[in-house]
């Protein structure tokens, strides 16, 4: 490291902090996130072995919900096991590559949750509003084809971003990070050179993924809303709309920590750090946890087979 005028030129460690504020008892707070982290990769891994084993549930839905349980593992691993380091072990530091290793995995996976969600709402769409075609539709082929868009649209968009911080980014003010994770805004904030680049791309990236997913995922389930208070018999309503309601809230708990943590970055200048710091610490740990208790009440197919699985093993 050289320094200039007080400056780092091209650091090769930063120094995460953890929660700002909140140092003295980061390590009580870590007991509840390895609970989490925990409970998540049980749950998601236990979806992920049911939809693998059950043939009755090889279908686009559950497919899916395998993704999305697969990328809850993905994005939970990214974060909390350096998250950990910093809070019990006292390991701050991260290589500058790690550290844009970390942030292109997380966003990464971020998007990718997002794109299954879209893919989800379009399933729950053409199921409810035109279930004749749900089953040529939704092809062998079509899954595929959606499995690798949702896995390269995050690569291709986020790349950039990662090149942009390595390329164009050489001196910094310091390099201690006020966070728990790498997050984008969190290191370009840091840069002494103009980044109006930088936020320029990342506000774009955010708009093209979440704004994209979120209007086409809304629609969708403004068209399911529709189409379920039309039909005749008040069963038949109840039980389209049961179908969704899992769905809808992983997709409201998913975008709501979301679009908080954006927006607080950018312009929540007066909201204390330790707050915006821990809900998005939270917004990466909550959705993986969740979904997979969400699921597992609301969807019949995946609570009658953990409770089989359960029987099966306690018979034994």
């Amino acid at each position: 490291m050289l320094p200039l005028n007080g400056s780092v030129f091209m650091p090769s460690v930063f120094t995460l902090i953890g929660i700002p504020g909140l140092e003295s008892v980061q390590c009580w707070i870590g007991i509840p996130f390895c609970a989490m982290y925990i409970i998540a990769v049980v749950g998601n891994s236990l979806i992920i072995v049911i939809v693998k084993n059950e043939n009755s549930l090889h279908m686009p839905m559950y497919m899916f919900l395998a993704m999305l349980a697969a990328t809850d593992i993905a994005l939970s691993t990214c974060i909390l096991p350096k998250m950990l380091g910093i809070f019990w072990f006292n390991m701050p530091e991260i290589s500058f590559d790690a550290c844009l290793l970390q942030m292109g995995l997380i966003h990464s996976f971020q998007a990718t949750e997002s794109g299954v969600l879209l893919a989800m709402a379009l399933d729950r769409y053409v199921a409810i509003c035109n279930p004749l075609r749900h089953a040529t539709f939704f092809s062998r082929q079509l899954l595929t084809y959606i499995g690798v868009a949702v896995t390269l649209r995050p690569i291709i968009l986020i790349a950039p971003s990662l090149l942009l911080i390595k390329c164009r980014l050489r001196l910094y003010r310091t390099t201690i990070v006020a966070h728990s994770y790498c997050e984008h805004m969190a290191i370009v904030k840091l840069a002494a050179e103009d980044v109006r680049v930088n936020k320029i791309y990342g506000l774009f990236v955010a708009f093209t993924i979440l704004g994209f997913d979120i209007i086409f995922i809304t629609l969708s389930y403004l068209q399911i809303f529709i189409t379920v208070f039309q039909l005749p018999e008040k069963e038949a309503r109840f039980k389209a709309f049961n179908t969704c309601i899992a769905h809808i809230c992983v997709f409201l708990q998913f975008y709501l920590f979301a679009f908080f943590s954006f927006f607080t970055h950018r312009f929540g200048s007066h909201i204390p750090k330790y707050v915006h710091i821990l809900l998005s610490s939270l917004y990466l740990l909550v959705p993986p946890f969740l979904n997979p208790i969400v699921y597992g009440v609301k969807t019949k197919q995946i609570r009658d087979n953990v409770l089989k699985m359960l029987c099966s093993k306690q018979s034994s």
